[in-house]
């Protein structure tokens, strides 16, 4: 996939938000500086489609405690979330799904589809009494019969589109 370095990102934060060793962007991008990377500069993530070619996105709207699957912009299903808490928000932009892990273990119910932010992901629970509420450390959650159906769905390289609020996608 084609991805536009952002203002302050270097080899290793985009390494580690994409999941994959340095070494192997550095062979994706043979004719870009290993030493430092520039603001707008173009590099390959490999193994990664590029997300406009990948029909379905995902809408998250952290107010109203819910995601959309959307297939060519129209909504296909909204399933109820849980977010993050104030003191660890669940963080806004633009982000895809780099990976996943079925049967994670833990608080992560039974499938983690990992965000491109590092440590960020849409998982299960095992607590489900959580969904709708704000009590992540930034994660979303979703019940796990409906986080496995959306893993099912969306392939990784998959858009998600976190906003603090309906009003505010706009």
């Amino acid at each position: 996939m084609r991805y536009i370095v952002k203002r302050g990102e270097t080899w290793q934060s985009v390494s580690g938000d994409y999941r994959i060793p340095v070494e192997d962007l550095w062979m994706a991008n043979p004719f870009v500086s290993h030493s430092t990377l520039k603001p707008g500069q173009v590099i390959i993530i490999p193994n990664l489609p590029d997300k406009e070619l990948i029909p379905y996105t995902i809408h998250v709207f952290i107010a109203e405690k819910q995601l959309e699957l959307r297939r060519n912009n129209i909504i296909q299903k909204v399933y109820p979330i849980a977010a993050g808490k104030m003191l660890s928000a669940t963080p806004t932009g633009d982000f895809i799904i780099v990976n996943r892990e079925p049967n994670p273990g833990g608080p992560f119910g039974t499938m983690w589809l990992s965000l491109s932010k590092k440590s960020y992901g849409i998982h299960g629970t095992n607590d489900p009494s959580s969904i709708g509420k704000a009590v992540s450390k930034g994660c979303i959650r979703m019940y796990n019969a409906q986080v496995n159906e959306l893993a099912r769905i969306v392939p990784n390289g998959t858009g998600v589109y976190i906003r603090p609020s309906r009003r505010m996608a706009q």
